[in-house]
């Protein structure tokens, strides 16, 4: 069943699925969330290191000038973490995901050099976004989320695209009943935001 409050995943998901419920949409945030993340994390590995995990000789030879613990592993750690309290199962799959996004962010980042690793970054970044922005403006007609709620909208998405997924390949819900309680609320969302925007036109 759903969990109160912050951790209250269907809550959160129809909070997202109301900004995206036209599947070009979907499928354009499909493809372009994860990457923004990664790219994100590359980002970060140029952040002051927390931890030289060199010292601590838990790592093969050819990781630890590569992998330390910095402000990228905090973000990683983070979103999976939650993701996790959102729901066991969908939650670990998504937490082993932004794990092998920090860790391959950090190979990347490493033979990149910051000098490179920037405009690689603002390439991606300014690519996926401005896909995220057309599938808004020309298939869902409503603006983002992030412009109503900008950390539900940042900390959601990757997850939010991940369960849609595992819901269209393999008929995935949390518990059972989830995704009919979630597609009400969302419907209910959508009803009410286009009322709101009647009686502003009218």
């Amino acid at each position: 069943m759903g969990k109160p409050g912050l951790f209250d995943l269907e809550n959160h998901f129809a909070f997202y699925g109301a900004y995206h419920s036209n599947p070009i949409n979907i499928l354009i945030h499909t493809l372009f969330v994860w990457p923004i993340f990664f790219t994100g994390l590359v980002l970060f590995y140029f952040t002051p290191t927390i931890y030289d995990l060199s010292q601590a000789g838990i790592l093969p030879s050819g990781f630890n000038p590569v992998l330390v613990f910095n402000f990228g592993f905090l973000f990683a750690l983070f979103y999976g973490l939650f993701y996790v309290i959102l729901d066991k199962r969908a939650g670990s799959l998504a937490a082993l995901l932004c794990l092998a996004c920090w860790v391959g962010a950090s190979f990347l980042a490493a033979k990149l050099g910051y000098s490179l690793a920037w405009k690689v970054v603002l390439a991606a970044q300014l690519f996926c976004w401005t896909g995220q922005f057309v599938g808004h403006g020309v298939f869902e007609k409503r603006a983002p989320a992030l412009l109503d709620n900008l950390v539900q909208a940042f900390v959601m998405a990757p997850f939010f695209v991940l369960l849609e997924a595992l819901q269209s390949l393999f008929g995935y819900e949390p518990y059972p009943g989830f995704h009919a309680r979630v597609k009400a609320k969302i419907k209910a969302e959508i009803k009410e935001w286009q009322d709101n925007k009647q009686k502003k036109n009218s």
